[in-house]
Protein backbone atom coordinates (compact mmCIF):
# COMPACT_ATOMS: atom_id res chain seq x y z
CA UNK A 1 0.00 0.00 0.00
CA UNK A 2 1.07 3.34 -0.79
CA UNK A 3 1.44 6.41 0.95
CA UNK A 4 1.89 10.21 0.02
CA UNK A 5 2.52 13.53 1.39
CA UNK A 6 3.21 17.11 0.17
CA UNK A 7 5.15 19.87 1.28
CA UNK A 8 4.78 23.38 0.09
CA UNK A 9 8.10 25.12 -0.78
CA UNK A 10 8.80 28.69 -2.00
CA UNK A 11 11.35 29.06 -4.58
CA UNK A 12 13.25 32.67 -4.16
CA UNK A 13 15.02 34.24 -7.40
CA UNK A 14 18.45 35.27 -7.30
CA UNK A 15 17.21 38.44 -9.22
CA UNK A 16 13.87 40.17 -10.28
CA UNK A 17 12.47 37.99 -12.79
CA UNK A 18 10.07 39.84 -15.64
CA UNK A 19 8.22 38.76 -18.64
CA UNK A 20 5.72 40.98 -19.59
CA UNK A 21 2.64 39.41 -17.65
CA UNK A 22 4.32 39.87 -14.19
CA UNK A 23 7.76 40.36 -12.24
CA UNK A 24 8.56 38.04 -9.58
CA UNK A 25 10.56 38.01 -6.86
CA UNK A 26 9.78 34.02 -5.93
CA UNK A 27 7.98 31.03 -7.06
CA UNK A 28 6.03 28.88 -4.72
CA UNK A 29 6.00 25.08 -5.63
CA UNK A 30 4.63 21.71 -4.11
CA UNK A 31 7.02 18.56 -3.64
CA UNK A 32 5.00 15.39 -3.14
CA UNK A 33 6.46 12.43 -1.49
CA UNK A 34 5.44 8.71 -1.85
CA UNK A 35 6.48 5.44 -0.57
CA UNK A 36 5.31 1.97 0.28
CA UNK A 37 4.03 1.08 3.81
CA UNK A 38 6.59 -2.01 3.60
CA UNK A 39 9.32 -0.68 2.43
CA UNK A 40 9.38 3.24 3.95
CA UNK A 41 13.06 3.88 3.29
CA UNK A 42 12.59 3.78 -0.39
CA UNK A 43 10.50 7.55 -1.11
CA UNK A 44 9.81 8.16 -4.83
CA UNK A 45 9.97 12.63 -4.76
CA UNK A 46 7.77 14.77 -7.19
CA UNK A 47 7.17 18.74 -7.96
CA UNK A 48 3.87 19.44 -8.29
CA UNK A 49 4.61 22.49 -10.23
CA UNK A 50 1.90 25.05 -9.87
CA UNK A 51 2.31 28.15 -12.32
CA UNK A 52 -0.02 30.57 -10.73
CA UNK A 53 -1.58 33.11 -12.90
CA UNK A 54 -0.72 30.87 -16.30
CA UNK A 55 -1.79 27.31 -15.29
CA UNK A 56 -5.27 25.98 -16.10
CA UNK A 57 -5.05 24.29 -12.48
CA UNK A 58 -4.45 27.45 -10.39
CA UNK A 59 -8.09 27.63 -8.47
CA UNK A 60 -9.13 28.02 -5.13
CA UNK A 61 -9.11 24.26 -4.45
CA UNK A 62 -5.54 23.71 -5.37
CA UNK A 63 -4.40 22.77 -2.06
CA UNK A 64 -7.30 20.48 -1.47
CA UNK A 65 -6.68 18.26 -4.45
CA UNK A 66 -3.42 18.07 -3.88
CA UNK A 67 -4.14 16.91 -0.17
CA UNK A 68 -6.73 14.39 -1.26
CA UNK A 69 -4.40 13.16 -3.77
CA UNK A 70 -1.82 12.29 -1.36
CA UNK A 71 -4.66 10.76 1.13
CA UNK A 72 -5.47 7.93 -1.78
CA UNK A 73 -1.71 7.12 -1.93
CA UNK A 74 -1.74 8.44 -5.46
CA UNK A 75 -4.32 6.35 -7.01
CA UNK A 76 -6.92 9.06 -7.19
CA UNK A 77 -5.01 12.06 -9.87
CA UNK A 78 -6.93 15.11 -10.95
CA UNK A 79 -6.42 15.82 -14.52
CA UNK A 80 -4.41 18.87 -13.74
CA UNK A 81 -1.24 19.35 -15.78
CA UNK A 82 0.56 20.16 -12.23
CA UNK A 83 -1.03 17.20 -10.76
CA UNK A 84 0.04 14.87 -13.36
CA UNK A 85 3.62 15.97 -13.62
CA UNK A 86 4.13 15.76 -10.12
CA UNK A 87 2.55 12.24 -9.41
CA UNK A 88 4.07 10.77 -12.52
CA UNK A 89 7.74 12.04 -11.66
CA UNK A 90 7.15 10.38 -8.13
CA UNK A 91 5.80 7.10 -8.83
CA UNK A 92 8.74 6.83 -11.59
CA UNK A 93 11.25 7.69 -8.87
CA UNK A 94 9.97 5.14 -6.78
CA UNK A 95 9.91 2.54 -9.39
CA UNK A 96 13.56 3.32 -9.96
CA UNK A 97 14.39 2.90 -6.23
CA UNK A 98 13.94 6.38 -4.91
CA UNK A 99 17.24 7.64 -6.19
CA UNK A 100 15.86 9.80 -8.38
CA UNK A 101 16.66 7.93 -11.84
CA UNK A 102 13.49 7.80 -13.39
CA UNK A 103 14.27 7.03 -16.68
CA UNK A 104 17.80 5.98 -17.19
CA UNK A 105 19.77 6.73 -20.28
CA UNK A 106 23.10 7.75 -21.32
CA UNK A 107 22.78 11.71 -20.19
CA UNK A 108 21.83 10.12 -16.03
CA UNK A 109 24.77 8.24 -16.57
CA UNK A 110 27.00 11.64 -17.66
CA UNK A 111 27.99 10.29 -20.96
CA UNK A 112 25.61 12.65 -22.90
CA UNK A 113 24.92 16.45 -21.89
CA UNK A 114 21.44 18.18 -23.11
CA UNK A 115 21.86 20.99 -25.95
CA UNK A 116 20.12 23.85 -23.88
CA UNK A 117 19.26 27.43 -25.25
CA UNK A 118 20.61 30.30 -22.97
CA UNK A 119 17.61 32.18 -21.36
CA UNK A 120 17.83 35.95 -21.29
CA UNK A 121 15.78 38.08 -19.29
CA UNK A 122 13.69 41.16 -19.76
CA UNK A 123 15.40 44.30 -18.50
CA UNK A 124 16.40 47.68 -19.97
CA UNK A 125 18.23 47.10 -22.80
CA UNK A 126 21.67 47.75 -21.12
CA UNK A 127 20.92 44.83 -18.72
CA UNK A 128 20.01 42.77 -21.65
CA UNK A 129 22.92 43.35 -23.89
CA UNK A 130 24.89 42.57 -20.82
CA UNK A 131 22.87 39.10 -20.21
CA UNK A 132 23.32 38.06 -23.83
CA UNK A 133 27.22 38.81 -23.64
CA UNK A 134 27.46 36.51 -20.53
CA UNK A 135 25.76 33.83 -21.90
CA UNK A 136 27.60 33.74 -25.35
CA UNK A 137 30.80 34.03 -23.53
CA UNK A 138 29.82 30.93 -21.12
CA UNK A 139 29.62 28.78 -25.09
CA UNK A 140 25.83 29.36 -25.64
CA UNK A 141 24.90 29.15 -29.52
CA UNK A 142 21.77 29.49 -28.72
CA UNK A 143 19.94 32.19 -26.95
CA UNK A 144 16.13 32.65 -25.70
CA UNK A 145 15.28 36.36 -25.64
CA UNK A 146 11.85 37.23 -24.26
CA UNK A 147 10.51 40.48 -25.54
CA UNK A 148 7.54 42.77 -24.36
CA UNK A 149 9.17 44.14 -21.53
CA UNK A 150 10.19 47.59 -23.14
CA UNK A 151 9.60 48.97 -26.08
CA UNK A 152 9.42 47.29 -29.18
CA UNK A 153 11.86 49.82 -30.95
CA UNK A 154 14.49 49.43 -28.13
CA UNK A 155 14.20 45.31 -28.61
CA UNK A 156 14.63 45.67 -31.98
CA UNK A 157 17.78 47.99 -32.28
CA UNK A 158 19.25 45.26 -29.21
CA UNK A 159 18.49 42.74 -31.71
CA UNK A 160 20.47 44.44 -34.96
CA UNK A 161 23.44 45.47 -32.53
CA UNK A 162 23.42 41.42 -31.53
CA UNK A 163 23.56 40.36 -34.68
CA UNK A 164 26.31 42.76 -35.75
CA UNK A 165 28.50 40.70 -33.39
CA UNK A 166 27.13 37.15 -34.16
CA UNK A 167 26.11 36.39 -37.31
CA UNK A 168 23.15 33.44 -37.86
CA UNK A 169 26.07 30.95 -38.61
CA UNK A 170 27.84 31.77 -35.02
CA UNK A 171 24.25 32.52 -33.39
CA UNK A 172 20.52 31.30 -33.40
CA UNK A 173 17.90 33.65 -31.75
CA UNK A 174 14.80 32.50 -30.45
CA UNK A 175 12.08 35.44 -29.21
CA UNK A 176 9.54 34.24 -26.84
CA UNK A 177 6.52 37.06 -26.80
CA UNK A 178 4.26 35.79 -23.90
CA UNK A 179 1.41 36.61 -25.89
CA UNK A 180 2.98 40.22 -25.52
CA UNK A 181 1.71 40.96 -29.74
CA UNK A 182 -1.60 42.56 -31.00
CA UNK A 183 -3.12 41.16 -33.80
CA UNK A 184 -3.01 44.45 -35.62
CA UNK A 185 0.95 44.69 -35.18
CA UNK A 186 2.35 41.26 -34.73
CA UNK A 187 2.53 40.89 -38.93
CA UNK A 188 4.49 44.05 -38.86
CA UNK A 189 6.37 43.63 -36.04
CA UNK A 190 7.12 40.05 -37.14
CA UNK A 191 8.37 41.70 -40.81
CA UNK A 192 10.88 43.85 -39.09
CA UNK A 193 12.37 40.94 -37.32
CA UNK A 194 12.22 38.75 -39.76
CA UNK A 195 15.51 40.72 -41.48
CA UNK A 196 18.02 39.79 -38.04
CA UNK A 197 17.81 36.14 -38.53
CA UNK A 198 15.53 34.62 -35.88
CA UNK A 199 14.87 31.37 -35.61
CA UNK A 200 11.48 31.70 -34.55
CA UNK A 201 8.97 33.57 -31.83
CA UNK A 202 7.12 32.01 -28.86
CA UNK A 203 3.62 33.24 -28.59
CA UNK A 204 3.50 36.24 -31.26
CA UNK A 205 -0.17 36.96 -29.69
CA UNK A 206 -2.45 35.98 -26.50
CA UNK A 207 -4.05 32.43 -26.66
CA UNK A 208 -7.23 31.25 -27.64
CA UNK A 209 -7.18 33.47 -31.20
CA UNK A 210 -7.24 30.44 -33.09
CA UNK A 211 -8.59 32.82 -36.59
CA UNK A 212 -5.62 35.06 -36.18
CA UNK A 213 -3.12 32.97 -34.60
CA UNK A 214 -3.96 30.93 -38.03
CA UNK A 215 -3.49 33.93 -40.49
CA UNK A 216 -0.65 34.89 -38.53
CA UNK A 217 1.60 31.64 -38.88
CA UNK A 218 0.14 31.29 -42.36
CA UNK A 219 2.14 34.91 -43.43
CA UNK A 220 4.73 34.65 -40.83
CA UNK A 221 8.17 35.35 -42.16
CA UNK A 222 9.82 33.77 -38.75
CA UNK A 223 8.58 30.63 -37.76
CA UNK A 224 5.83 30.78 -34.80
CA UNK A 225 6.00 28.09 -31.60
CA UNK A 226 3.14 28.04 -29.85
CA UNK A 227 3.48 27.95 -26.13
CA UNK A 228 0.34 29.04 -23.95
CA UNK A 229 -1.96 27.91 -26.64
CA UNK A 230 -1.40 24.33 -25.15
CA UNK A 231 -2.36 24.73 -21.93
CA UNK A 232 -5.42 23.21 -20.88
CA UNK A 233 -6.31 20.76 -23.87
CA UNK A 234 -6.59 17.47 -22.37
CA UNK A 235 -8.10 14.87 -25.35
CA UNK A 236 -6.48 13.92 -28.26
CA UNK A 237 -9.45 15.39 -30.34
CA UNK A 238 -8.19 19.10 -28.96
CA UNK A 239 -5.29 18.63 -29.79
CA UNK A 240 -5.65 17.62 -33.11
CA UNK A 241 -8.48 20.57 -33.19
CA UNK A 242 -5.92 22.78 -32.51
CA UNK A 243 -3.63 22.00 -34.44
CA UNK A 244 -5.07 21.16 -37.63
CA UNK A 245 -6.55 24.63 -36.76
CA UNK A 246 -3.65 27.04 -36.56
CA UNK A 247 -0.95 24.68 -38.19
CA UNK A 248 2.40 26.19 -36.47
CA UNK A 249 5.46 25.86 -37.22
CA UNK A 250 6.59 24.28 -33.77
CA UNK A 251 4.90 23.48 -30.24
CA UNK A 252 6.66 24.09 -27.14
CA UNK A 253 6.16 21.32 -24.19
CA UNK A 254 6.00 22.80 -20.71
CA UNK A 255 4.70 18.93 -19.06
CA UNK A 256 3.60 20.81 -15.81
CA UNK A 257 1.74 22.89 -18.20
CA UNK A 258 0.59 20.68 -20.88
CA UNK A 259 -1.16 17.68 -18.79
CA UNK A 260 1.96 15.87 -17.43
CA UNK A 261 4.62 13.39 -19.48
CA UNK A 262 1.63 11.36 -21.16
CA UNK A 263 -0.04 14.18 -22.64
CA UNK A 264 3.40 15.75 -23.42
CA UNK A 265 4.18 12.42 -25.63
CA UNK A 266 0.44 12.95 -27.35
CA UNK A 267 1.20 16.29 -28.44
CA UNK A 268 4.94 14.98 -29.97
CA UNK A 269 2.82 12.14 -32.10
CA UNK A 270 -0.21 14.28 -33.23
CA UNK A 271 2.33 17.21 -34.19
CA UNK A 272 5.15 14.73 -36.16
CA UNK A 273 2.10 13.10 -37.57
CA UNK A 274 1.59 17.12 -39.25
CA UNK A 275 5.52 17.71 -39.71
CA UNK A 276 5.22 19.90 -36.75
CA UNK A 277 8.29 20.48 -34.86
CA UNK A 278 9.00 20.97 -30.87
CA UNK A 279 11.11 20.92 -28.07
CA UNK A 280 10.32 21.52 -24.76
CA UNK A 281 10.90 23.51 -21.90
CA UNK A 282 11.04 23.61 -18.36
CA UNK A 283 8.61 25.88 -16.43
CA UNK A 284 9.92 27.54 -13.35
CA UNK A 285 10.61 24.29 -12.01
CA UNK A 286 13.03 23.39 -8.88
CA UNK A 287 15.98 20.88 -9.53
CA UNK A 288 13.32 18.16 -9.00
CA UNK A 289 10.92 19.10 -12.14
CA UNK A 290 13.78 20.01 -14.08
CA UNK A 291 15.54 16.48 -13.91
CA UNK A 292 12.41 15.20 -14.43
CA UNK A 293 11.95 16.79 -17.77
CA UNK A 294 15.78 16.50 -18.36
CA UNK A 295 15.21 12.72 -18.14
CA UNK A 296 12.27 12.62 -20.33
CA UNK A 297 13.67 15.02 -22.80
CA UNK A 298 16.79 12.85 -23.03
CA UNK A 299 15.41 9.17 -24.51
CA UNK A 300 13.92 10.78 -27.23
CA UNK A 301 18.03 12.09 -28.30
CA UNK A 302 16.91 15.48 -29.29
CA UNK A 303 18.32 17.53 -32.03
CA UNK A 304 17.37 20.83 -31.38
CA UNK A 305 18.24 23.09 -28.06
CA UNK A 306 15.77 22.47 -25.22
CA UNK A 307 14.90 25.22 -22.46
CA UNK A 308 16.25 23.38 -19.70
CA UNK A 309 18.24 26.13 -17.88
CA UNK A 310 16.43 27.49 -14.91
CA UNK A 311 17.41 25.50 -12.41
CA UNK A 312 20.30 28.64 -11.37
CA UNK A 313 17.96 30.99 -10.79
CA UNK A 314 17.18 30.29 -7.10
CA UNK A 315 18.69 30.80 -4.14
CA UNK A 316 17.22 27.98 -2.11
CA UNK A 317 17.39 25.24 -4.92
CA UNK A 318 17.88 21.80 -4.23
CA UNK A 319 21.40 20.73 -4.56
CA UNK A 320 21.21 17.89 -6.91
CA UNK A 321 23.60 15.95 -10.23
CA UNK A 322 22.83 18.27 -12.69
CA UNK A 323 24.83 21.02 -13.94
CA UNK A 324 26.21 23.83 -16.94
CA UNK A 325 29.33 23.31 -18.79
CA UNK A 326 28.82 25.61 -21.57
CA UNK A 327 25.37 25.23 -23.41
CA UNK A 328 24.73 21.73 -22.34
CA UNK A 329 23.18 20.55 -19.42
CA UNK A 330 24.79 17.40 -17.54
CA UNK A 331 23.80 14.71 -14.88
CA UNK A 332 26.92 14.01 -12.37
CA UNK A 333 25.69 10.35 -11.41
CA UNK A 334 28.73 10.82 -8.92
CA UNK A 335 26.75 13.81 -6.95
CA UNK A 336 24.30 13.45 -4.68
CA UNK A 337 20.63 15.33 -3.98
CA UNK A 338 20.83 17.56 -0.78
CA UNK A 339 16.64 17.42 -0.46
CA UNK A 340 17.21 19.32 3.21
CA UNK A 341 14.33 18.51 5.02
CA UNK A 342 11.95 16.66 2.23
CA UNK A 343 13.19 12.93 3.12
Amino acid sequence: MLRAEWIPYRLRFTFTAVTSRETMQAKDTYIIKVWDVENPECVGIGECNLFRGLSADDTPVYESQIDQMCRSGLEEIPQCSSLLFGAETALADLRGGGQRLLWPSAWTRGEEGIRINGLVWMGSKQLMLSRIKEKVAAGFRCIKLKIGGINIEEEIELIEALRSHFPVSELEIRLDANGSLSPENALRILELLSQYGIHSIEQPIHAGQWREMEKLCSETPIPIALDEELIGMRSDAEKQEMLDAIKPQYIILKPALCGGFGHADAWIAEAEKRGIGWWATSALESDIGLNAIAQWVALKNPEMPQGLGTGQLYSNNFPSPLNLRGERLWHDPSSIWALFNII
